[in-house]
């Protein structure tokens, strides 16, 4: 069957998965689960092999994904609906229900550095939906992708109903385009991004994008805990992470002492052997890529920049760099550096900590380490970022909350059950 076909079969099964119940809905994404946990381990090495992650957060990949698929389990119970009176005015009094139903066949375009678990996000909360997916992922990881599809189809899905499709980028331009589909749910790069929602016409669109995501020390913050979740933070996985820490602000009473623990710290990051339980830290995905970083590194150091660890690339690996001294117009501040790359600085106050978080195009998480109730409120309340991250860094994310940005960083919000509203429409019964 050709690509063409392929789709036409997709929108085809619309009106059946319409008709299935939650039950039934329910049953699927568990028995998913099921498949998902027995090939964990075949999955995790595929993962490495494909995306170059180091197999300790390979595995912690999978075991994500199948959480995802429970969630969704649970969520396809929760379809949402109202019921209320609508005697507040004169006239007959009656009464108005709303329920929620399918938006209809979706496309998922899903990036290389999760491509399991990200696959899961678009596919779970559609078949919780009732609505027929097409997943376009990543060329650097296809397989993983089409091996989850595999999972689903023996799972019970209606067939045609969810499928993988490689495709070129004027071939995914033409689908964005295509009015059968009703909703886009997009995560990669912001250009992409955005470019694609102004193709996609009057579907729903979800995007989730980078970023420059920051994390703030105060004066109260457990300087041990800092240290250990912002080297995870920094360079797990290279730091090919849209929350990955790129930014850290340190008040000045913390500063020294922060600095020369997180180096000992990075110092201790074991590189080598992908497939090995032991290994942090390996290659970057393209040695294109790595290219790409060392010459902002090179940039910033050219502009002043002070540089603590690291610097140096050898291949397709970028070992982990710190920089400090730097300048809110570098591109490693201002820019997703999407590597092994975090700057540290000093500041006196936390309203001038928490400007520089906000001096950025993009607003997907922050985190603030603290033991100030007044300075996670006025976080909180004053940074502009999808989410504030109180004593962790913004690379925290749980597969059931609310996950997306403001300004750069998205449109809509990922998380299983908020992903499932973003696939329904609400419709009223009044009688």
């Amino acid at each position: 069957m050709d690509k063409n076909d392929c789709i036409d079969t997709l929108v085809s099964t619309s009106l059946d998965l319409q008709r299935q119940t939650s039950f039934q809905r329910s049953a699927i994404l568990k028995e998913i689960c099921t498949s998902l946990a027995a090939s964990k381990g075949e999955l995790a090495q595929l993962i490495t092999e494909e995306s170059k992650k180091p197999i300790k957060y390979a595995m912690q990949e999978v075991s994500r994904s199948i959480h995802t698929f429970e969630i969704a389990s649970e969520e396809a119970k929760r379809k949402p609906q109202e019921f209320f009176d609508l005697d507040w005015t004169k006239g007959p009094a009656k009464q108005g229900i709303v329920k929620c139903f399918p938006i209809g066949p979706v496309i998922g375009i899903t990036p290389f550095n999760f491509p399991l678990n990200l696959v899961a996000h678009k596919l779970a909360p559609a078949i919780a939906a009732g609505c027929p997916i097409l997943i376009k992922p990543s060329p650097k990881t296809p397989n993983v992708a089409h091996q989850l599809i595999e999972i689903a189809n023996q799972s019970g899905t209606i067939p045609g109903s969810a499928i993988c499709l490689e495709l070129s980028n004027d071939e995914v331009h033409e689908l964005v385009q295509d009015d059968r589909f009703g909703a886009l749910s997009f995560t990669g790069s912001a250009a992409v991004g955005w470019q694609l929602k102004n193709k996609a016409g009057k579907k729903r669109v979800t995007l989730e994008l980078g970023g420059n995501a920051g994390a703030i020390l105060t004066p109260t913050a457990d300087l041990e805990v800092a240290v250990k979740r912002c080297t995870t933070g920094g360079f797990a996985y290279s730091g090919q992470v849209c929350i990955h820490t790129q930014r850290i602000y340190v008040h000045h009473s913390l500063y020294d002492q922060f600095v020369e623990d997180y180096l000992v710290e990075i110092s201790k990051l074991k590189l080598g052997d992908l497939m090995d339980p032991s290994t942090d830290f390996g290659e970057m995905i393209t040695e294109e890529s790595a290219i790409r970083v060392q010459e902002w590194i090179d940039e910033a150091i050219d502009q002043g920049a002070t540089l603590l660890t690291g610097g140096k690339r050898e291949g397709s690996m970028v070992h982990p760099t710190v920089l400090t001294n730097t300048l809110p117009s570098m591109r490693v501040v201002r820019e997703e550096v999407f590597g092994p790359v975090v700057i540290v600085e000093k500041y006196q106050e936390l309203e001038e900590a928490v400007a520089s978080i906000n001096d950025s195009s993009y607003g997907l998480q922050a985190g603030i380490f603290t033991d100030s109730q007044s300075e996670i409120q006025y976080a909180f309340h004053n940074m502009q970022t999808g989410a504030v991250i109180v004593n962790d860094v913004p690379t925290y994310r749980a597969d059931q909350m609310p996950y997306g940005g403001i300004k750069d960083s998205g449109f809509g919000r990922e998380g299983v059950k908020y992903a499932i509203r973003e696939l329904m429409e609400p419709r009223l019964l009044v009688y």
